[in-house]
């Protein structure tokens, strides 16, 4: 039997230590964590989380009893310190432990603004952990003025969340549109549309110079000279994945720790998963950061440390809430060249992402149908002809026939 140790506590590392013991390992897992708590869900943080809608017990993926009754170790704020590959040991602040394999889930960093912008003036904050947010909470009070530095899905999620309850919202975005890397021009007009109705100031294409105050932060100071007051700020200008660790024990890194088709690292006795890890994909590497992909990837690692043998085929799909707008996304959209629209019909309106004749993805708005459809014809290799996609009259299931 051999023992297992796994390094992240977060939703990789909790779906890989679940399925090793489900497909009947009989050996040690020992899940490791940096955060003093249970392994928990982090979208729901820049959401109902912050809005007050989920307590801390509603977060965790598993209660405690659940890796007590699964022979599971816990070693939780405990950070790894180094792993000696030759010698299958981690060390951590109060020894070592050994491995005879190990799976790095250590997941993403968010990118923070350096000191000499004011990045780590007091009032600036970041959306990654359990203890970034309730930090924040007490900031969110009606009428203070939140700044947000980066116009991605946390930063706008954030801001729906400001927005309300009754703060004074303005988004800043260096590119010219908001989630300019991760969603048509038409996904972006609709969700600016619907921020500019709920009261948000959204300013495109505009730098930032510096974070402006002393003891703490009072304002931004923008690149064309215009100054914000600001009561507190959010940055959210991206992650980076965790390879620390990774480049500690000399494992090859490309966008993140490099593996093989089935998880495996250059290191035969080390995996990777989540986040972290970057995987062959047509021809390149790519690397996914999404729920879906942390526990799909994870469980077939768990699968794959057993002897399975499996190549990850990812069908990618991702989320987020905004105001009264689900946004489902199936599919990956790199590479588009033609977007097709379909409604509005009410709120209900869908994008769909074309190359050439080929489905690529698709973004719905309130509108679940559309978004069920599309990432059946993604997972199944079909592709509907874009002119019954767009044409209100096809009913959407007849997409699938």
């Amino acid at each position: 039997m051999s023992d297992i140790v796994v390094i992240g506590a977060g939703q990789a590392g909790a779906a890989l230590v679940s399925k090793l013991r489900a497909a009947g390992h009989a050996g040690a897992i020992t899940l490791i964590g940096a955060e003093p708590v249970l392994p928990y869900q982090r979208p729901p943080l820049s959401k109902a989380y912050l809005l007050g809608q989920m307590d801390e017990d509603r977060l965790m993926l598993r209660n405690a009893e659940f890796y007590a009754d699964n022979a599971i170790t816990l070693r939780l704020g405990a950070p790894v310190t180094g792993i000696d590959a030759a010698a299958k040991t981690v060390t951590l602040g109060d020894g070592t432990l050994r491995y005879d394999q190990l799976a790095l889930t250590t997941g993403s960093i968010p990118r923070r603004l350096p000191a000499s912008l004011g990045g780590d003036l007091p009032g600036v904050y970041t959306v990654r952990s359990l203890a970034d947010v309730d930090a924040m909470r007490p900031e969110f009070r009606p009428g203070r003025r939140l700044v947000i530095v980066g116009g991605g899905y946390i930063g706008l999620e954030a801001a729906a969340v400001a927005a309300k309850l009754g703060l004074e919202v303005t988004l800043l975005e260096a590119a010219p549109r908001i989630l300019q890397r991760v969603a048509a021009p038409e996904t972006s007009d609709h969700i600016r549309a619907l921020h500019a109705r709920h009261g948000v100031q959204i300013l495109e294409g505009i730098g930032l110079d510096r974070l402006l105050g002393e003891t703490r932060v009072c304002g931004v100071r923008l690149a064309d000279g215009r100054e914000l007051p600001a009561d507190f700020v959010i940055t959210g200008v991206g992650v980076a994945p965790a390879t620390a660790l990774a480049e500690l024990a000399g494992l090859t890194l490309d966008n993140g720790i490099a593996t093989d088709a089935h998880g495996r690292t250059s290191d035969p006795a080390i995996w990777a998963a989540g986040d972290c890890a970057s995987f062959p994909w047509q021809g390149g590497r790519l690397r996914l950061e999404s729920v879906q992909n942390a526990i799909d990837q994870a469980e077939l690692v768990a699968e794959n440390m057993l002897g399975a043998g499996k190549d990850y085929h990812p069908m990618p799909w991702f989320w987020s809430d905004q105001y009264d707008t689900k946004l489902q996304i199936a599919g990956l959209s790199t590479g588009y060249d033609r977007i097709v629209t379909r409604g509005p019909e009410g709120e209900a309106v869908s994008f769909w992402y074309y190359h050439g004749e080929t489905l690529l993805a698709v973004d719905a708005m309130n509108d679940p149908r559309a978004y069920m459809v599309g990432k059946r014809l993604l997972e199944s290799g079909r592709s509907p002809d874009p002119a019954r996609v767009a044409d209100p009259a096809t009913p959407l299931k007849t997409l699938l026939t």
